[in-house]
């Protein structure tokens, strides 16, 4: 018999929200095949293809020399704003369209993680290459994405690597890439820092091109002592130092169980010690006994409570008229969490902090532009329903295993008008926290 319950549970966890069809899908298939169609999806993403990412072109400040005058310095940084929206427009839009779900979600996920800015980096085209490395290697080994992100142009230029010389060693990248990438803190000393820095020594961003290059005599080829380890550390070296420790596998085992069980549900003994690629931890994650009990404790980050409601609603962001499209970006920063433009290095906060006064009323906002903006045939549905019926219509249609007494005292007033019901159990305590 299958466990429709652990299905659902799976299914809000590697989903940024399923769908009413896709539950009743999986139900069909069971927890297992579920769980392998997440982890080894087959053949190419229809939804993900149909949304391709924009062409951006040059950077608007490559051609911009000493000689350029002030308005067209204005005139470029303009157009590096625009391309930035619209490379989060399009993310948006990508993360409702794709149909490999847990391969978006993880994305993002490894975008919270090695937390870049476009604020600073000044530059959609590097920021679309970091996600295409994340996806290139995201599902990996966590040794090629260390390799690939130390050379990575975006978080070069984010934490200064750039400035880092033979002569004159900026600790910034070396510091956060043990801190909050690999290790974690306590897992390494200032000396090990000083010496990681020396290692990453000699990487240039060419703005021209949007590419990193080594640059050879501004890279110091001496002795480094790291962790321990005496040998000439350079980028590559570095970080296949870093992802062989047991503290970085455990580090970001602990960060995965996070966001995907809930940070108040301790990490599984057994899952600290997972080796192999992110799919083969997943794998442990999600089939773990404690992932099953781990339930009704995970608040929604605002992006993932958005898009999942998109994916039930029958949004599409990127079809959106220029104006509501606007108006979802504006949201979402009202909720303080833009794709692209995370507040630190450290990435975004978590759990309860999403669940401030402030951020409830712009997430009200937000859910009455979701629901003018639902598909035709979702109110029509609800509408359609018997009044009394409607509450349970509305838990079907948002995935909602059911509705406490509280809430359901509080949809009752709401029958008569699907958009504001569709309002009210968007920012029901038990779609935000799942």
């Amino acid at each position: 018999m299958v466990d429709r319950d652990a299905v659902v549970h799976l299914l809000r966890r590697a989903t940024f929200g399923p769908t009413a069809a896709e539950v009743e899908a999986a139900g069909r298939a069971g927890v297992a095949a579920t769980l392998d169609r997440l982890l080894s999806p087959v053949g190419t993403d229809p939804g993900a293809a149909a949304t391709p990412p924009p062409e951006l072109g040059a950077d608007p400040y490559a051609g911009i020399t000493k000689e350029s005058g002030r308005e067209q310095r204005q005139q470029a940084q303009k157009k590096r704003a625009e391309q930035a929206r619209g490379l989060v427009d399009w993310w948006l839009d990508r993360m409702v369209a794709a149909e490999h779900q847990l391969t978006e979600k993880l994305v993002f996920f490894w975008h919270g993680h090695w937390a870049t800015s476009v604020r600073k980096v000044k530059s959609a085209q590097l920021m679309l290459g970091q996600l295409d490395t994340f996806r290139r290697y995201g599902r990996g080994p966590f040794e090629a994405l260390v390799r690939a992100m130390v050379r990575d142009p975006a978080l070069i230029l984010w934490l200064d690597g750039q400035k880092n010389t033979r002569t004159a060693p900026n600790e910034n990248l070396a510091r956060e890439l043990m801190e909050l990438f690999t290790l974690g803190i306590g897992h390494y000393t200032e000396a090990d820092v000083k010496a990681g820095a020396r290692a990453l020594t000699g990487w240039q961003v060419d703005r021209r091109t949007g590419e990193a290059r080594f640059v050879r005599r501004r890279h110091d080829p001496a002795g480094k002592t790291i962790l321990g380890r005496t040998a000439a550390f350079d980028a590559d070296s570095y970080a296949r130092l870093l992802a062989a420790r047991p503290e970085a596998g455990a580090f970001v085992a602990a960060r995965l169980w996070a966001r995907f069980a809930g940070a108040d549900v301790p990490l599984p003994q057994a899952l600290a010690g997972t080796a192999g690629t992110t799919t083969e931890v997943l794998r442990a994650l999600f089939t773990a006994p404690e992932f099953g009990q781990a339930r009704g404790g995970l608040v929604k980050q605002p992006v993932e409570w958005a898009v999942g409601a998109m994916r039930q609603l029958g949004i599409r962001p990127g079809k959106l008229p220029d104006q509501q499209r606007r108006e979802l970006a504006n949201r979402l920063a009202g909720m303080d969490q833009v794709p692209l433009r995370p507040p630190s290095v450290g990435g975004w906060p978590a759990g309860p902090a999403w669940l401030t006064t402030s951020s409830l009323q712009a997430r009200m906002r937000l859910a009455a532009l979701l629901a003018a903006a639902a598909a035709p045939e979702v109110t029509r549905r609800l509408a359609g329903t018997a009044r009394d019926d409607r509450p349970e219509a509305l838990a079907r249609l948002l995935v909602v295993d059911r509705w406490t007494p509280r809430t359901l005292a509080a949809l009752a007033p709401l029958a008569d008008d699907p958009r504001r019901l569709l309002v009210a159990g968007l920012v029901s305590p038990e779609y935000t926290v799942s």
